[in-house]
């Protein structure tokens, strides 16, 4: 089964957007491991809201598969993504997550992010914490029902005051399973 790794930018009161959608605040001065992370992935999801942010910019991913999650959502001509609507989700993920490939980035935003979780279907999360607190925003993590047990992968701290971290999701276990041992 192929890993989803959620890797975002969040401030340090855990925001991923300013209170205007801005992401402006966000240091770009160095690689911050961009590069190793682009070469372990080759597909990533990312919701409608944060497509239609980033759509300006044509091959902003080259050689990456793009899945879109919207019910809205018609691509351009020669617009190279799939388009998965919730009447479909759970099954075309599965099947993606399923087939022969390398990682895939879960992009966000917040709406996929939680679905994601729920589903428990995040394998990794690498958080970029940014030396800024924004006071308002959109926050990482809306509307999660459950506890998510992580574990410690490890940390990068850089001169710009950027702070990665790294964990993997703790399995769920399931209590009705547990009950029939």
């Amino acid at each position: 089964m192929r890993k989803v790794i959620l890797n975002v930018a969040v401030s340090l009161d855990g925001l991923i957007e300013g209170p205007d959608g801005e992401y402006d605040w966000c240091l770009d001065d160095q690689d911050y491991g961009l590069t190793e992370f682009f070469g372990s992935i080759d597909a990533i999801f990312i919701g409608r809201k944060s497509y239609d942010m980033i759509r300006a910019q044509p091959n902003m991913f080259p050689g990456k598969k793009m899945y879109v999650f919207s019910d809205t959502l018609t691509p351009r001509e020669n617009e190279d993504v799939e388009v998965i609507s919730s009447a479909n989700f759970e099954q075309t993920v599965a099947t993606i997550l399923n087939t022969e490939g390398k990682s895939i980035w879960l992009f966000g935003g917040a709406s996929l992010v939680t679905a994601f979780a729920a589903k428990n279907w995040i394998t990794e999360l690498q958080l970029s914490v940014h030396p800024v607190i924004l006071g308002a925003g959109k926050p990482l993590f809306e509307n999660i029902k459950e506890r998510l047990n992580l574990q410690f992968i490890r940390q990068q701290v850089y001169s710009s005051g950027l702070v990665q971290l790294h964990y993997a999701l703790s399995p769920k276990f399931d209590m009705e399973m547990l009950k029939l041992l």
